[in-house]
C-alpha cells in the first residue's frame, strides 16, 4: 500500500512518520506539506499515487480537497490531531504517530 503523510512544512511532523515507516515491509511510504515553504510540496502526481492519505491537521485535508478535488475524488484522507509542537523524530511525536497510525495499517495488513 502507498501511503502519504501530509503536514504544513514536511519538516517534523509528517517528515517524522515517514522516517518511521519508511521500511515497512508491505507500504511504499512518502511525506509532503501543503504550505510554499514545504520542503516537499503536496502536488497531484503523489495524491494519485497514494492509497491512503494521513493529514496532521483538519486544515491540511481542506487544502488539499480545495487544490486538489479530482485526484481526492474517492481517496482516504485521515485526520491524526496532531498539533505542530513538536521536533524531528521527538519522542512525544514518534509515540503519537505511532498510536494513531498502528491500527489503520493492522486493519489493511
Amino acid at each position: 500500500m502507498n501511503i502519504l503523510f501530509v503536514c504544513s512544512r514536511n519538516k517534523w511532523r509528517s517528515a517524522t512518520a515517514e522516517t518511521m515507516y519508511k521500511n515497512h515491509p508491505e507500504h511504499q511510504v512518502r511525506s509532503a506539506g501543503t504550505e510554499p515553504s514545504a520542503r516537499i510540496k503536496i502536488n497531484a502526481k503523489l495524491i494519485i499515487w497514494a492509497d491512503l492519505i494521513f493529514v496532521m491537521e483538519k486544515k491540511h485535508k481542506q487544502r488539499i480537497t480545495e487544490r486538489f478535488p479530482e485526484e481526492v475524488y474517492e481517496k482516504e484522507i485521515i485526520t491524526l490531531d496532531i498539533p505542530d509542537d513538536y521536533q524531528y523524530m521527538d519522542e512525544a511525536l514518534i509515540e503519537e504517530i505511532d498510536s494513531k497510525v498502528a491500527h489503520y495499517l493492522a486493519e489493511r495488513g
